[in-house]
C-alpha cells in the first residue's frame, strides 16, 4: 500500500475502541478527569494527544522499577530515590543516570477509558529514553481504565546531556475508548492490512547524504530551546558510499528516514510499532505516535516521511536499503479533530524529509 496515496476508506481500522480527538481531551479537563497542577500550556493540547509537563522535582534513582499491583509510585521511589533535584530554575540530566519526575498531570479517568503514552517526537530524537509510570503499573506507558492517580515520567538520556526544568514537555498521553491493547496485541485487534515502512539508504541522488550518527561527548540540549545547537557539534552527517547498506555500531544511535511517505488523514491516527525482532538486534522508532493530519496533503504535510530513530543491540548489524524496519497501525478516532497537525499549533515536522529535531540549526 503507497501511504501517501491512501485515502480513509483504505485505512486498517480496530476492531473495537476509538482515540479521543483534541476537543474531548478539553472536555476531560473542564470535568476534571484530567488534573493539572498548572493551567494548561499554550499547544499543550494536540490534533489526538496531550503533552505532559515535568514538574518541579527530579529524583536521581538507582534503577528503573515498576511499581506492581498495589504499590503506588511513591512507596518504590522512598526505597530506590539517591538525590532530589529542583527544577523550578532548571537542572541538567546526566547520560547513562535514571531519573523519575512527577508530572503536573494526573488523572481521575471513568471505567470505559484507557490511556497509552509515547516520548514526543523530540524527545526520541534526542535519545533521551522516556516513558511514563502510573501506581500499581505492570507495564510502562499504559493507563488502565478507571485509573486515578499521579503520573511519572522516567528520563534516561542515552547521549547528550540534557537541559529540563518545570514544564518541558518529554512524552504525550493519548486516551482510547474500548479493550486496551498491549504491545504488539495490537496486531491481533487490527483488521485489513498493516502497513510496513522500510528505511532509504540509497540517499539524496546529488549528495549522498543517507542520515545522521551521533556524536559522543557533546555539549547538552536545552530540550525548551529549539534551534539553539549546531548540528555538527552534535552530529556526523552520512553518506552512502558503494551498496547502499549501513553498518550499525553497537549501541551507536542513527537518525535514517522511511522511504514511504506517510499519510494520517484527519480521521485516524497512527502508531508505529516495532518489525518483527528476530530480523536483527536493533531497535527503530522510540516516538512511534503521528497525529491526525501528519503528511497529510489538505493539511499541508504531502511527502512527509517517517523519521527512524535506530540503535543497535549487542552486535554490528547490516542494515539494507529497502529493509523493512517498522509497521504502521492506523485507529480511527472517535470524532474528526477541531485542529489536525499542520495547522498553525507548532507542528515542526509537517512534510519532512530527514530531520533532526527541533533544537538544531538546519538549512
Amino acid at each position: 500500500m503507497a501511504l501517501a496515496d491512501t485515502t480513509p476508506d483504505e485505512m486498517p481500522e480496530n476492531s473495537g475502541g476509538a482515540i479521543l480527538p483534541c476537543q474531548a481531551i478539553e472536555r476531560l479537563i473542564s470535568k476534571g478527569d484530567i488534573r493539572l497542577a498548572l493551567p494548561a500550556s499554550e499547544g499543550q493540547v494536540q490534533p489526538a494527544s496531550l503533552d505532559l509537563r515535568l514538574g518541579e522535582k527530579a529524583y536521581r534513582i538507582r534503577a528503573s522499577f515498576l511499581p506492581g499491583p498495589g504499590v503506588s509510585v511513591q512507596h518504590k521511589l522512598d526505597a530506590f530515590s539517591l538525590h532530589e533535584i529542583d527544577l523550578k530554575e532548571g537542572a541538567v540530566l546526566e547520560v547513562g543516570c535514571v531519573y523519575l519526575v512527577p508530572l503536573l498531570e494526573a488523572l481521575s479517568l471513568p471505567g470505559d477509558l484507557s490511556a497509552a503514552c509515547n516520548p514526543k517526537s523530540s524527545t526520541g530524537r534526542l535519545d533521551v529514553f522516556t516513558r511514563v509510570i502510573a501506581d500499581g503499573a505492570q507495564a510502562f506507558d499504559k493507563v488502565g481504565a478507571g485509573y486515578e492517580g499521579p503520573l511519572y515520567a522516567e528520563i534516561c538520556p542515552q547521549t547528550f546531556p540534557v537541559l529540563v526544568r518545570t514544564g518541558s514537555r518529554l512524552s504525550q498521553i493519548r486516551f482510547r475508548t474500548g479493550p486496551e491493547l498491549q504491545g504488539q496485541d495490537i496486531l491481533s485487534e487490527v483488521t485489513g492490512d498493516v502497513v510496513s515502512l522500510s528505511v532509504d539508504l540509497a540517499g539524496d541522488p546529488e549528495t549522498g547524504f543517507v542520515g545522521y550518527r551521533a556524536k559522543r561527548h557533546t555539549g547538552l540540549v536545552d530540550v525548551d530551546a529549539p534551534g539553539s545547537c549546531a548540528v555538527l557539534d552534535y552530529w556526523e552527517p552520512i553518506h552512502a558510499r558503494g551498496e547502499p547498506r549501513l553498518i550499525l555500531d553497537p549501541d551507536e544511535f542513527y537518525i535514517l528516514a522511511s522511504k514511504e511517505a506517510v499519510s494520517v488523514p484527519p480521521t485516524h491516527a497512527a502508531e508505529m510499532i516495532p518489525f518483527n525482532p528476530l530480523v536483527g538486534e536493533f531497535r527503530v522508532h522510540y516516538a512511534g505516535f503521528f497525529d491526525p493530519g501528519f503528511g497529510y496533503s489538505g493539511a499541508g504535510g504531502e511527502g512527509s516521511r517517517a523519521v527512524l530513530e535506530v540503535r543497535s543491540h549487542k552486535v554490528p548489524f547490516i542494515l539494507e536499503d529497502g529493509q523493512t524496519i517498522g509497521q504502521l497501525v492506523y485507529e480511527k478516532l472517535t470524532a474528526v479533530p477541531e485542529t489536525v497537525y499542520g495547522q498553525g499549533i507548532g507542528s515542526h515536522y509537517q512534510a519532512q524529509g530527514l530531520k533532526l529535531s527541533k533544537h538544531f540549526l538546519q538549512d
